[in-house]
């Protein structure tokens, strides 16, 4: 799959320069998707490839709803008619189900796009809940501290991260253990 550097400059072109922690944060979780190739096989650039399309929707130029996964993947099905598989990961990364709950959009996410294969939407997850808002590389429970402090309690960002966490620790935890796994396979004792 070519879409790699398509993604990195179609993400660069619509975050460095109005959002630009934001395009740091996606720089980030792109180097962190990458680093998952030896776990990924086949898929490893379209889980590359989203996590640096997966912020997108976040551009003044794209957001329409608000909610910056469903903004994000329309884009990308309907102007770039982006591989199917991308769109689905853009548009449910990060508990976004949990979030298009809260903001009254479930049934549009659910009817205009499947949810995309879960050790792939696992990966993507890894990728964005252990990458800060600057970059860095971070724990998952660091992280999502960092995301509740950001938003007041009653705000739906906030509701919606308290009640996806489990999944998103899950997700993150499963895929440290399959990189842990595959790392004790590549050093035999």
């Amino acid at each position: 799959m070519e879409h790699v550097p398509w993604a990195r400059e179609l993400a660069r072109a619509l975050l460095e320069e109005p959002l630009s922690r934001r395009w740091a944060h996606t720089r980030g979780v792109a180097r962190q998707a990458h680093s998952l190739r030896g776990i990924l096989g086949t898929d490893a650039d379209l889980v590359h490839a989203s996590a640096w399309l997966h912020d997108i929707g976040y551009s003044p130029r794209l957001a329409a709803t608000g909610f910056h996964p469903l903004d994000g993947a329309r884009y990308l099905r309907n102007v770039h008619h982006a591989d199917e598989r991308l769109c689905r990961l853009v548009a449910y990364h990060s508990g976004a189900l949990v979030e298009a709950e809260e903001r009254g959009l479930h049934s549009e996410l659910t009817r205009e796009f499947d949810p995309p294969p879960g050790p792939l939407l696992d990966a993507l997850t890894y990728a964005d809940m252990t990458t800060g808002p600057d970059g860095d590389h971070l724990p998952v429970e660091q992280r999502l501290a960092e995301i509740l402090h950001r938003y007041s309690p009653g705000d739906l960002v906030h509701r919606a991260i308290t009640r996806s966490s489990p999944m998103l620790t899950a997700s993150a935890h499963s895929v440290e253990q399959r990189l842990a796994e595959t790392r004790a396979g590549d050093h035999p004792m």
